[in-house]
């Protein structure tokens, strides 16, 4: 009698393989999976600190669970581990460039949560390491939006459009860049109608 024989789930080396084209273009999200999986292809790979957390903020979902407070807090303590860990290993080429993407996830859960100042240092620390960034150069604009979306929620709006024309201007040729850019126009147009009115910007996470 036949066995049915258990479909294997494809690992990290087979990603480059499995892109997709739509009229002739590949998705964004896919080309993203495709740059973080290169790591695992050299002949000593080194693991992704938090793949599924990464993959989760360039969905947006940080802005959907951080309206839970129990599972941004039990986000933050997986985040929180992996960020202990990476103290403790041995240092590597992608060491900055993984202390940074935890410092990211860290800021936002920290700002959902109210901790606002831990969420502030959090997000420039990003900048302040920005040359020793070698390969998610997206990092950086995006640590400068989600700081600027912290300052609007406090009605620094000024400060906000600084940091987003800086983020806007001064970085080209990321990864996600397209999403990013849509990210800080809407966030430009929001902080600058702000104070053509007068009012504290009331920022939409979900949109933003």
């Amino acid at each position: 009698m036949p066995t049915c024989s258990a479909r294997r789930t494809p690992g990290p080396r087979a990603v480059p393989g499995l892109k997709l084209k739509i009229a002739g273009k590949s998705l964004p999200t896919e080309k993203f999976a495709i740059r973080k999986s290169r790591r695992y292809l050299s002949p000593k790979p080194i693991s992704l600190p938090i793949p599924a957390l990464e993959m989760m903020y360039i969905w947006n979902g940080y802005a959907v669970i951080g309206k839970q407070p129990e599972l941004t807090d039990g986000i933050l303590g997986i985040i929180t581990k992996a960020e202990e860990m990476l103290k403790k290993g041995p240092e590597n080429e992608y060491s900055v460039d993984d202390e940074c993407l935890v410092k990211l996830l860290k800021g936002l859960c920290l700002k959902y949560l109210g901790r606002v100042q831990e969420a502030e240092e959090n997000f420039r620390s990003i900048s302040f390491n920005e040359k020793k960034i070698k390969y998610d150069h997206y990092l950086i604009p995006n640590a400068l939006l989600e700081l600027a979306l912290l300052f609007m929620e406090q009605g620094r709006n000024e400060e906000a459009v600084k940091l987003l024309e800086t983020a806007k201007q001064n970085y080209k040729n990321y990864s996600m860049e397209s999403r990013t850019h849509f990210r800080i126009q809407a966030a430009i147009l929001q902080a600058k109608s702000s104070l053509e009115n007068g009012n504290r910007s009331m920022v939409s996470p979900v949109s933003l």
